[in-house]
């Protein structure tokens, strides 16, 4: 497998900053590419702790970076504000969509929040809440979708009402046909095959050129699961593996850059199971590899590949290495195409027990890919 790529930047934990991750990235007008990630501070990285949105920027196609700065502050009734998505909206503002935490009755929500600027991310206007029903509702980094119909759409996993007795998770897509101004939550669940305690997690939305709309979503059944749309995301029809895409219990993330569709992912399917795990006992979440599709990602979900036919070792070994140093883990992406090429961040677990640490921006040129 050919390493392709090389490090831009390194967003390092440290004293009272033990977290830096889950970023989006955005062009601006003037040029710069800005990338907003969850910067958690104080004395604990747990997904609940305290996290704010801060941001970075390049003037140079990422080969450079300021000191990082504060996009967006979480309020005092905030528990944090984490995983964001942004995106360039129709007339011309910055779309953020975070997720926000904060203490009810019943214990921790998490609800997904949408807001937008007007000056290039300076400052940002009054959030709107995407889903009006109390929940604890897991959006993914970097995962806001547009439609050619217009229709603006993420995927939603939910798990209950209650961070202390979450539940299996069930996918929902959240969408908006007004740019964002207002949001709708599908009437229809997507469920898992099976009954088990997981179920179905973490889950991605990807654009074919056929028109219908790709679910893929992190399971703990060795692969990422699948499901299909034909109407723009209200409905999705049976939940089935995507055998190509073996992973450990952890996110996979598509997006196209240029000509390319990428696909970044942690094969099991490579790398087999060797006892090391993270902190909370899953397998490691390494190497990390993009597959790379050059027909609009048709070729990732029309192959003949199964569990039985041995045909998705050969799939992984024509992807190419971010990271193959397997004493690490390496998760949480985000893509954006700049100039000759494309950049990637990614937690990097930095020698520690926990995937969740540090973030890396990596620059890869189109050239290393054959």
């Amino acid at each position: 497998m050919k390493k392709i790529g090389r490090e831009v930047a390194f967003l390092a934990t440290g004293a009272q900053n033990p977290r830096n991750g889950e970023g989006s990235f955005l062009r601006l007008l003037d040029g710069r590419i800005m990338y907003a990630y969850t910067e958690y501070y104080g004395d604990s990285w747990e997904d609940h702790a305290t996290a704010r949105i801060s941001a970075v920027f390049s003037p140079d196609e990422g080969e450079s970076w300021s000191q990082p700065s504060v996009l967006i502050e979480k309020d005092a009734d905030t528990v944090n504000i984490m995983s964001v998505s942004l995106f360039r909206m129709k007339n011309g503002d910055v779309g953020c969509l975070y997720l926000r935490k904060f203490a009810s009755e019943g214990g921790i929500l998490c609800v997904p929040y949408f807001t937008r600027s007007s000056d290039e991310g300076g400052t940002f206007g009054t959030p709107v809440r995407c889903i009006a029903r109390d929940g604890y509702f897991v959006v993914n980094n970097d995962r806001l979708v547009r439609l050619k119909s217009g229709r603006l759409l993420f995927p939603t996993a939910y798990h209950g009402a209650d961070l202390d007795h979450l539940t299996p998770g069930e996918i929902y897509v959240c969408y908006s046909d007004d740019d964002g101004a207002s949001w709708n939550l599908s009437a229809d669940a997507v469920r898992s095959p099976y009954e088990d305690n997981v179920r179905l997690q973490e889950p991605g939305l990807f654009a074919l050129p056929d028109g219908r709309l790709w679910l893929y979503t992190r399971t703990a059944y060795g692969h990422q699961y699948q499901a299909f749309s034909t109407d723009d995301g209200l409905t999705f029809g049976r939940v089935t593996p995507a055998f190509r895409f073996s992973s450990p219990d952890a996110p996979m993330h598509v997006k196209t850059v240029g000509t390319l569709t990428l696909a970044i992912f942690n094969p099991i399917g490579y790398h087999p199971f060797e006892g090391k795990t993270e902190l909370w006992g899953s397998p490691k979440r390494t190497p990390y590899v993009c597959a790379v599709s050059r027909d609009g990602g048709l070729s990732f979900v029309d192959g003949a590949t199964t569990s039985a036919n041995g045909g998705f070792q050969d799939f992984i070994a024509s992807c190419y290495a971010f990271e193959d140093d397997t004493e690490e883990s390496y998760c949480y992406p985000a893509i954006i195409e700049v100039e000759g090429g494309f950049l990637v961040a990614y937690y990097h677990s930095n020698g520690a027990d926990t995937c969740l640490n540090c973030n890396r921006i990596t620059k890869v040129l189109y050239r290393e890919i054959n």
